[in-house]
């Protein structure tokens, strides 16, 4: 029998009213490499029976631990239809960008049933409209819940689904399936057991705690890292609806890649923070809302030793990087960026990449949810800021993939929101020889960005302003295909913004032109 950690368990108990804690992620397929040039709902079914023995999310659900004394569990459902987990819808006509964003959104603001297996499967038929992709592509929407899996484990979750070649792979014969169910009377007695280990592991955290706060005193001294004012608060700091946005941009990777040049020294990361920095301080000034302090950014870490990398649930750390949206220059900007991702990461390594983990270890299930709800029923989350968004990194493939014979095309992620952080940003790359593109997707509450269309236009305006700053001998055309849109008018600091201009609602796919994706690094070097 497994339990959850107490990270996983900490996504089953912040799930609140209109808050719900999963991931999920949007690929889209072209049917034309299937053979008969046509997927059917039930090849799809064949295929997800013969594969559910892959992986034990397909089949378990959560247990709760009698009278809280634990983190919860997971057990095998004895009742688990498949039918049930996957599901097929259509696109009403044109079958356009647009729609499949809002009806992701509507899908992905719903909670996942705690009942069953924290998973679901849609299977999205009509997208005839999208431009850049072949007339008759059909999409997959999965959702799965964040106490199962991070974005790294959900990669190769979604992986498990998806062959290498048009021609569907026969995988290993599954075994006699042997329900794991745990007792009342197993999970007491662990619950028993593990309140007499609790005080040995609070001391060897104790003990940790020295070495950390010197690592911290060096830190300071040595002005590897420096204290942080705290994050201001915007539009995007507040109770959450029950009602989402999701949209995406996307940029060429050699365009992304050129703008390094700017900062000597940053990653792609750091390009994308600037990105983001800059959509946001366009979308804002625009609204009059541009905060004096600049905002904070969260990002996950992901602390997977080399060992653990197959390991499922979450191992995820968390650092805040500042944005220095207050910087109007954006070649500044992105150096500030530069500068404070370096301190980020430094005052991570000092704290120790597990250390978080390990303390939510430590607590009981049952407190931590009392915590929770305490704190959202007294608007407690509402009152402090830590960050202003999320942007996390979630790597795509490295080569062609294949779902039932049909080809993957295109993809994008979504993440939750957390309390009071209504914005959350997902960067989803790929590469395939070198060439492909980098998406910027995000998820957003409805009443905090109610205009997704205005924001991407930020997010690409942004972009064309770093490129605008490259040297005249860049090579041409990178910059032509870095974005779908012309980017919106500059502004000045002592000048109010533009407004921001608006898109058609029938837009198209951020980034038609865009051939395959690309890899950045990984999240953890941010």
């Amino acid at each position: 029998m497994q339990q959850l950690s107490g990270q996983d368990a900490m996504f089953v108990h912040a799930e609140l009213e209109g808050m719900p804690q999963h991931i999920g992620g949007i690929s889209i397929y072209d049917q034309g490499t299937a053979p008969g040039g046509k997927v059917r709902f039930k090849q799809i079914l064949t295929l997800m029976e013969s594969r559910l023995h892959l992986s034990p999310i397909f089949r378990r659900k959560l247990v709760s631990v009698p009278l809280g004394l634990g983190q919860p569990y997971w057990a095998d459902d004895l009742d688990f239809d498949l039918e049930y987990h996957v599901r097929h819808i259509a696109l009403p006509k044109p079958g356009d960008w647009r729609q499949l964003c809002i009806l992701a959104a509507r899908i992905h603001s719903r909670p996942l049933a705690r009942d069953k297996p924290l998973w679901e499967m849609y299977i999205i038929e009509g997208l005839d409209n999208v431009h850049g992709l072949p007339k008759g592509c059909f999409g997959m929407l999965l959702k799965v819940h964040h106490a199962a899996m991070d974005g790294a484990t959900g990669s190769r979750f979604m992986s498990l689904m998806l062959d290498t070649s048009p021609t569907v792979a026969r995988v290993a014969e599954a075994p006699p399936w042997e329900p794991d169910i745990p007792s009342r009377v197993s999970m007491l007695s662990k619950a028993y057991s593990d309140a007499w280990k609790m005080p040995g592991k609070a001391l060897r955290l104790v003990g940790q705690a020295v070495p950390m706060w010197l690592r911290l005193r060096k830190g300071y001294a040595e002005h590897d890292f420096e204290p942080r004012p705290p994050a201001p608060r915007t539009r995007f700091q507040g109770r959450i609806s029950p009602h989402r946005v999701v949209d995406a941009a996307r940029f060429d990777f050699e365009a992304v890649r050129s703008l390094r040049q700017l900062c000597p020294g940053s990653t792609i990361n750091d390009v994308m923070l600037a990105v983001v920095s800059g959509g946001l301080r366009r979308y804002l000034q625009a609204r009059d809302e541009l905060p004096t302090n600049g905002m904070v950014a969260g990002c996950p870490i992901d602390v997977r030793t080399p060992e653990e990398q197959m390991a499922g649930g979450n191992m995820v750390g968390f650092m805040g990087v500042g944005l220095c949206s207050d910087v109007e220059d954006p070649v500044q900007r992105l150096r500030a960026i530069n500068q404070e991702s370096r301190q980020a990461k430094a005052y991570a390594a000092a704290v120790g990449p597990k250390l978080a983990l390990e303390l939510t270890d430590l607590v009981p299930g049952n407190l931590l949810a009392l915590a929770l709800r305490l704190a959202s029923a007294t608007g407690l989350t509402e009152s402090s800021v830590m960050f202003n968004t999320v942007v996390t990194n979630v790597p795509g493939p490295t080569f062609q993939q294949y779902f039932c014979g049909a080809r993957l095309v295109d993809a994008l992620s979504l993440g939750p929101l957390l309390p009071s952080i209504g914005l959350f940003h997902v960067v989803y790359s790929a590469v395939q020889n070198r060439q492909g593109s980098i998406t910027l997707s995000f998820t957003a509450c409805r009443e905090m960005l109610p205009d997704p269309a205005a924001y991407v236009a930020c997010l690409e305006a942004a972009f064309q302003e770093l490129l605008a700053q490259l040297p005249t001998s860049a090579p041409p055309g990178k910059q032509a295909a870095a974005a779908t849109r012309a980017p919106a008018k500059g502004t000045r600091k002592a000048k109010p913004a533009a407004k921001t201009p608006r898109v058609k609602a029938s837009r198209a796919r951020p980034g038609a032109a865009a051939k395959a994706r690309p890899k950045t690094r990984n999240r953890a070097e941010r």
